[in-house]
């Protein structure tokens, strides 16, 4: 089985802040960042309830997961991002932005990195800064943060609009690693992965019978009406029935909520997890989602703690970010 090293683009952030510095000189002032935009920001996407075509019944109801749990993945695949402002130029943010991936196998109850990828890359807005600012970035291969399609509206100038704008292509280059990482599992791991996010954004992933997605986060909450009283009274251990996420650019997958603690008197996520799985053979998409529902449950113990998500995190996935935060 092969195993893959760290692949490494460009500077970390203290070396990119030294040249940057050596080479803008007195055009701006460099600074030390209070935090990552990440932690800085405090834009979410709006909540919201979208109606989904149901795959098993006319409509959305819960189904308790019978049979014991046993734990049966071997590998768990998550990233991480980082964000921060090198420096202002006339109100134009330049930024650093890190992003990671990381599949994590597991043997003998260890997890050990079965493949990892770190990259960082420089961001500016070229359409705000003075054009020999931008001849100045030029050697840090910087890319333009204020690029748009044609039939879309030129980037705002305001600073946080370009922060924004920013942290967003930090997020898709680390989802870009995401994939990349899942497609060479598919190709070249044994057995099935717990993949921290959906899988439609790579049609391999997608169509892959070894790629579990789990979501965690709820803005997007696939029922309506009669069906969100269902979704929010499901009990430990039950599930929802099946659903098609069919997203227009992206890759449709077969989808259901799974309830793994007791929410009693707990907020309505609590405990709930969105599952992704290939949209295969229809007959046999109730078993599959039984069997898979049984593995995230076996997946409960041990705890996630002390991190906050611990309700609906996996250990693997946990274990996952920490390597991931030692090396960034």
């Amino acid at each position: 089985m092969p195993h893959y090293s760290s692949e490494t683009q460009d500077a970390s952030f203290r070396t990119a802040v030294r040249q940057l510095k050596a080479a803008l000189g007195s055009v701006a002032h460099i600074q030390d960042a209070p935090g990552t935009i990440e932690q800085l920001s405090r834009s979410e996407e709006a909540p919201r309830t979208v109606a989904a075509r149901s795959l098993e019944g006319p409509t959305l109801a819960a189904r308790t997961v019978g049979g014991s749990y046993e734990p049966r993945f071997v590998a768990f695949l998550d990233g991480v991002q980082q964000s921060r402002v090198v420096t202002y130029i006339d109100g134009a943010p330049i930024v650093h932005g890190t992003a990671a991936a990381v599949v994590r196998e597991r043997s003998d109850r260890r997890l050990r990195t079965w493949a990892h990828r770190i990259e960082h890359r420089l961001y500016a807005p070229k359409r705000h800064l003075p054009a020999a600012v931008w001849a100045t970035l030029a050697p840090f291969a910087p890319t333009d943060s204020s690029a748009h399609d044609a039939d879309e509206p030129a980037p705002s100038r305001h600073p946080l609009a370009t922060l924004d704008r920013a942290m967003r292509m930090v997020q898709q280059h680390r989802e870009d690693l995401e994939q990349r990482l899942a497609e060479r599992w598919c190709v070249d791991g044994v057995g099935p992965v717990y993949i921290d996010g959906g899988i439609s954004g790579s049609e391999r992933v997608a169509r892959a019978r070894c790629a579990i997605g789990v979501v965690k986060s709820h803005r997007t909450l696939y029922a309506e009406g009669d069906g969100l009283t269902i979704l929010f009274r499901l009990r430990q251990g039950q599930r929802s029935t099946l659903f098609a996420i069919e997203p227009s650019r992206r890759t449709p997958v077969a989808s259901w909520y799974l309830r793994l603690r007791d929410a009693t008197g707990r907020d309505p996520s609590f405990g709930l997890v969105r599952v992704e799985i290939a949209h295969d053979t229809p007959s046999e998409l109730g078993e599959r989602a039984d069997e898979v529902s049984r593995w995230l449950l076996a997946e409960a113990t041990p705890l996630a703690l002390p991190d906050s998500r611990w309700d609906r995190m996996a250990y693997g996935i946990r274990d996952s970010e920490e390597f991931l935060r030692a090396i960034t």
